[in-house]
């Protein structure tokens, strides 16, 4: 048995490259070998995304507080709020974050192939974003 004890590991911010915005992510667990799971608590500031992305595996989202969009490539964005879970299909190509005025923060857990649970893409437009 393992418990991380809350504040015993450190926050990020989320990278440029990967994201628009400011993104805290708060890493929660990423048990060891043969797990494939990773989990982080991401909380998005009004405005700040994630760049086009997809998961080998799939993941999911459980959206801990506030508002925000997801947007699957071909579909609409559509509302998210707290409570809500949100799963993306293997390989599905999507972004998510917060609304342009209400931040936004979810659990998200996927699965690692090869040591990498995401493929990361272009960053999203502004058009995208507020369209």
């Amino acid at each position: 048995m393992e418990i991380k004890r809350n504040g015993s590991q450190a926050s990020g911010k989320g990278p440029a490259e990967y994201f628009t915005g400011s993104v805290r992510i708060d890493p929660l667990m990423s048990p060891p070998e043969p797990s494939r799971v990773a989990m982080a608590l991401v909380t998005f500031e009004p405005g700040a995304r994630t760049a086009w992305h997809t998961h080998p595996f799939g993941q999911t989202l459980i959206v801990t507080a506030g508002a925000g969009w997801v947007q699957r490539e071909g579909d609409a964005k559509q509302n998210i709020y707290q409570g809500d879970v949100v799963y993306f299909l293997p390989n599905e190509k999507h972004w998510h974050g917060a609304t342009d005025t209400t931040a936004m923060s979810h659990i998200a857990i996927q699965e690692k192939l090869n040591g990498s649970p995401v493929d990361w893409m272009e960053q999203v437009s502004e058009e995208s974003y507020k369209g």
